[in-house]
């Protein structure tokens, strides 16, 4: 890879105070990586070059016809101040599909992963050392072709950034939640498998009307029968059956139209582990609603690459308002939480060789 270094790089006392300072997305590490990718050329030789903006003209396909796509990914501290990144393999699998999905060109997996591994070890020193707390890093491609014409762009760039990250809800707050039945999220047939910018676009409407009714969030059904659970804004959802040993981690089975989360798949796993039975499932509203009122589901969390875990507490839509349990963190969502967490940071066995190791 050809490596520019910036020159302008931040020092260690200023870095090391902006990374302290928490939050997400509030600063950049000192480099990107850029890669293009022409139809005639296939991919360049990717750059790791200072963090800056770009420079796109106006007839850039992406602005006109939104072919684009992301991926969101982390690398955590270990007990011994090494770095590794959490399933990085997935990741750049997930990103070559969703490249398919929208005519844009696939990345082979060893050069996304090379890209990746190129950033975090230059900046690593970005890199948060507590519990919770990661680098964001950010994959992304877009359309380049300059030109108004309705077809596949014959050009793409592909971008990595990152990011430190503290946590993004606070864990020991359960949220609340908005079940839209205005808005789809995404419908048999369309780009809801893929992680691009429109899926998130077209959300957005959805989420302004939860936080009007004093939600934190907003909660996706499906579009052809307008029943079945599908995901909480962009992240996916589980329920808890049951309590102790003998519960139940249940969450909504991928049907085409939900995006396959990483930390989902993970927590199929984790579950077992503890040694909870896990179902992928087909619930109903009328399935949530009846299992709160009767006990049955005692918890309620969703999870995400940049949440980890969150707890859901409270319900709310047009046919009424549900709280789980007491309304606060379930104890097995948070055994699920710290488990996950321990993996990622080093201080639970890896038994599924998750996490690689880059400096």
């Amino acid at each position: 890879m050809k490596i520019k270094l910036n020159p302008n790089a931040k020092d260690a006392s200023t870095r090391d105070a902006l990374v302290a300072e928490g939050g997400f997305g509030k600063y950049y590490t000192d480099h990107m990586v850029v890669c293009q990718w022409s139809e005639r050329d296939g991919w360049a030789e990717p750059e790791l070059v200072p963090y800056g903006p770009i420079s796109l003209d106006p007839a850039t396909a992406v602005f006109h016809y939104g072919q684009e796509i992301f991926e969101g990914m982390k690398a955590y501290r270990q007990p011994n101040g090494e770095v590794s990144l959490f399933r990085p393999q997935a990741n750049a699998q997930r990103f070559a599909k969703s490249a398919a999905r929208l005519a844009l060109p696939e990345m082979p997996e060893a050069l996304f992963l090379e890209t990746v591994e190129t950033l975090v070890k230059h900046d690593a020193g970005w890199v948060p050392h507590h519990v919770g707390e990661s680098l964001y890093i950010r994959p992304f491609m877009f359309a380049t072709e300059v030109g108004l014409g309705v077809r596949p762009s014959n050009r793409a760039t592909y971008m990595l950034i990152a990011t430190p990250a503290g946590a993004y809800f606070d864990p020991s707050k359960a949220v609340s939640v908005w079940i839209s039945t205005e808005y789809v999220r995404a419908a048999i047939g369309g780009t809801g498998e893929a992680k691009c910018g429109g899926n998130y676009a077209a959300s957005l409407v959805a989420q302004r009307a939860a936080a009007k009714e004093g939600c934190d969030q907003v909660v996706w059904i499906d579009a052809k029968e307008r029943k079945w659970v599908e995901e909480m804004g962009g992240m996916n959802l589980y329920f808890v059956k049951g309590s102790g040993a003998e519960a139940t981690v249940m969450t909504p089975q991928l049907t085409g139209t939900l995006l396959p989360g990483i930390t989902r798949d993970s927590i199929l796993s984790v579950a077992k582990d503890l040694g909870y039975k896990v179902k992928e499932v087909m619930l109903s509203i009328d399935d949530w609603r009846d299992g709160v009122s009767s006990g049955e589901i005692t918890e309620i969390f969703a999870c995400g690459t940049a949440a980890v875990v969150s707890p859901v507490g409270q319900a709310k839509s047009v046919m009424g308002t549900w709280i789980t349990g007491d309304g606060q963190p379930g104890v097995i969502t948070m055994q699920i939480r710290n488990h996950l967490l321990g993996i990622q940071h080093g201080t639970v066995l890896d038994t599924r060789n998750w996490m690689r190791k880059i400096c």
